[in-house]
């Protein structure tokens, strides 16, 4: 499988392992699957599961960043958002998000410009 932005490519998710990242300020690993990055302004899609009751606290991106539920109910300090929700989060808004307590999580996570996670 190619990954080329320039060429287009397409990938079956399900076969593509989790990556699971410890995050030393929640005490436990958030997991992901990378789709795409962008090598020019470093936008990224990814996918991101929160397991069951996690919520990523008060924190910043320098990055626009979106969240299209796919599985389980996403928690914001803007609400609540089961399948088919869609968060837009601007640049630079303090926000919290992550899983409800009633299961895990998983969302397409997009960003317009490159990533980064600065707790307040």
């Amino acid at each position: 499988m190619t990954t080329d932005p320039q060429a287009g490519y397409a990938m079956n998710t399900n076969e593509i392992p989790w990556l699971e990242r410890f995050n030393e300020r929640l005490g436990c690993a958030l997991f992901r699957k990378e789709l795409y990055e962008d090598p020019d302004n470093g936008m990224l899609i990814r996918l991101v599961r929160y397991p069951a009751g996690i919520i990523n606290p008060g924190h910043t991106h320098p990055c626009g960043h979106g969240m299209f539920v796919l599985e389980g109910t996403l928690v914001t300090h803007r609400g609540s958002f089961g399948p088919g929700g869609f968060v837009w989060f601007p640049e630079g808004e303090v926000m919290e998000h992550g899983a409800s307590a009633d299961g895990d999580v998983t969302v397409v996570f997009i960003t317009n410009k490159a990533f980064r996670l600065d707790y307040v």
